[in-house]
């Protein structure tokens, strides 16, 4: 049921905005910030997006430690994940090779025991050995940070570092010598080759070697026999639309500060379509492999596959290395596939640092560019801000604060942020003024589904699910713990501080511009290039019909 509002979402939503975000990013080759010169009065919008991609980091770069843990683990004599002999097990830990068929012909009251109470391997070393949260009840009991954990965060942060410092290279923003260049793109290119085209090359083999397994059809036929019941539950629309402006990365700003190191005539148009038939592709392959071990584990345990499927990163943490260890040399391909996770992982965090850093420089250039060192010195102190407070995500109680960070620091803000940007730039920047943007980059305006998405169904979209995501929002919880009120306003705080950019922005510019509120209000919803026209003539574009009625 989840695919059906996901693709709603994908086709009029996180779409239409992904292609806006580009065009935008590569037209003004501004950072997400400073790009709002094309209407000063939702500056605000870019502060959101860059609020909210710095909190996404606090947690996201947490998940690739965890990799790094599992990568440090894969290297022992023994994956510790494949069996119950390890300090950490307890008498509830069942391994599934030692269930046979007269274990899932139990009788009705054991198979209740069982998926109650029993726990694979991969379980307990996740949330005991790497998580440890025997040693916490929940955010009142956090613990001290577990050092090999945060030794894997300093690594993480570390590559992160390395990688952004020097900032992105661009003949149109930043140069480098055209030899450099060359080598720099023969090399960039044969990495890709190997970085873009491993993951499905490891998703392959462990899906061909899940169909061997018993009960892998019966997983897949779980994933792919939708419950519509389910679409009458609010929170699994909210759902598929974070998650998919998520995996698309519309609403982060991300796409605005890449896309502004493109040539001019870049064809953004074939970018946005490779890139989200690719990015769909990807998920719905993904949820194959994932929901044949699914089957597998539920077969094996001799319970529904519902008790077996779980929600957020433990997923991937438990069911993949549950995976790999059914494979012949299970330490290469644990290896390997937790190698890849931090490639892809660590690739998507630079996306949303790179965000906050391209946003805040451009935006205060003429500070930065008196300093030396700046870009290297800001972007460290990025880094380090993000790195201490993702440390509280690695005690014992972390699991509970990163549930909390990933709930409330990019879920409605998010789709706040999306939402201005599009009304912002379809209704004020006006279409008119985007499809001469866009025929000037690409010699061809955009269809009519794209403008009618950009003005009216994206908009409406993203209004109705944050909406009933508010009307009927449920209190926070993470598996049987219930987060106490105060947690709960800590959680909105978190959400409104990046919201409230919004209107502080349209605020603070109303205020500083000279002139009559009128006067302020036109050069406010007018570019900045048009300002001293505005001024001379008195004659104001978007206070004509035919401005905001344009389609």
């Amino acid at each position: 049921a989840f695919l059906i509002p996901y693709t709603l979402m994908l086709v009029f939503g996180a779409v239409p905005l992904f292609y806006m975000e580009l065009i935008l990013g590569q037209f003004n080759r501004q950072g997400p910030i400073s790009l709002w010169r094309i209407c000063p009065l939702f500056k605000g919008v870019g502060f959101c997006a860059v609020l909210v991609a710095f909190y996404v980091s606090f947690y996201y770069n947490v998940i690739l430690a965890w990799a790094l843990y599992y990568l440090g683990s894969s290297i022992s004599a023994e994956l510790p994940w494949m069996h119950c002999n390890n300090s950490w097990n307890t008498e509830q830990c069942w391994e599934l090779r030692s269930l046979n068929e007269t274990n899932r012909s139990m009788s009705l009251v054991l198979n209740e025991t069982l998926k109650n109470s029993k726990h694979t391997p991969a379980f307990e070393f996740f949330h005991r050995a790497v998580l440890e949260m025997q040693w916490s009840d929940g955010l009142h009991e956090m613990g001290y940070p577990k050092w090999q954990l945060v030794v894997c965060l300093i690594l993480i942060y570390c590559l992160l570092y390395v990688s952004l410092f020097k900032g992105v290279k661009s003949s149109g923003r930043r140069t480098v010598s055209v030899i450099r260049k060359h080598q720099l793109c023969q090399f960039s290119g044969k990495v890709v080759w190997v970085t873009a085209t491993m993951p499905y090359v490891v998703l392959s083999i462990l899906l061909v070697r899940g169909l061997m397994l018993p009960g892998a059809l019966g997983g897949i036929s779980y994933y792919l026999q939708p419950e519509l019941s389910k679409l009458k539950e609010t929170q699994v629309w909210v759902d598929a639309a974070v998650q998919i402006f998520y995996s698309v990365g519309a609403g982060f700003g991300v796409h605005l500060s890449y896309a502004s190191y493109n040539t001019f005539h870049n064809n953004c148009y074939r970018d946005c379509i490779i890139t989200t038939v690719v990015n769909c592709f990807t998920s719905f392959f993904s949820g194959f492999v994932i929901f044949t071990y699914l089957g597998y584990m539920s077969h094996k345990q001799g319970v529904d596959i519902k008790y077996v499927a779980t929600e957020g990163p433990g997923l991937v943490f438990q069911v993949y290395p549950e995976a790999v260890a059914t494979l012949p040399g299970s330490h290469l391909w644990s290896v390997l596939f937790f190698f890849m996770l931090i490639m892809l992982g660590v690739d998507s965090a630079m996306g949303g640092l790179e965000c906050v850093i391209t946003g805040l420089m451009d935006e205060f250039s003429s500070f930065f560019r008196q300093r030396k060192y700046a870009r290297e010195i800001f972007t460290l102190i990025v880094i380090l801000t993000s790195f201490s407070v993702a440390l509280i995500n690695v005690t014992p109680g972390g699991i509970y604060m990163f549930h909390l960070f990933d709930t409330y620091s990019a879920g409605i803000s998010l789709l706040c942020s999306a939402l201005f940007e599009a009304i912002a730039v379809s209704w004020f920047y006006g279409l008119d003024r985007l499809t001469q943007d866009v025929e000037a980059m690409l010699g061809m305006k955009p269809g009519i589904y794209w403008r009618v998405c950009w003005k009216f169904i994206s908009p409406s979209f993203i209004v109705c699910v944050v909406m009933f995501g508010l009307l009927y929002h449920q209190p926070l919880v993470y598996n049987d713990y219930s987060y106490p009120n105060w947690a709960e306003w800590v959680g909105w705080s978190l959400a409104l501080s990046s919201i409230m950019m919004i209107p502080l922005g349209a605020i603070i510019q109303l205020c500083k511009t000279p002139g009559s509120f009128k006067e302020r209000v036109a050069l406010s919803i007018s570019p900045v290039e048009e300002h001293e026209e505005i001024r001379r003539s008195k004659l104001v574009r978007r206070f004509r019909a035919k401005h905001w009625f344009y389609i």
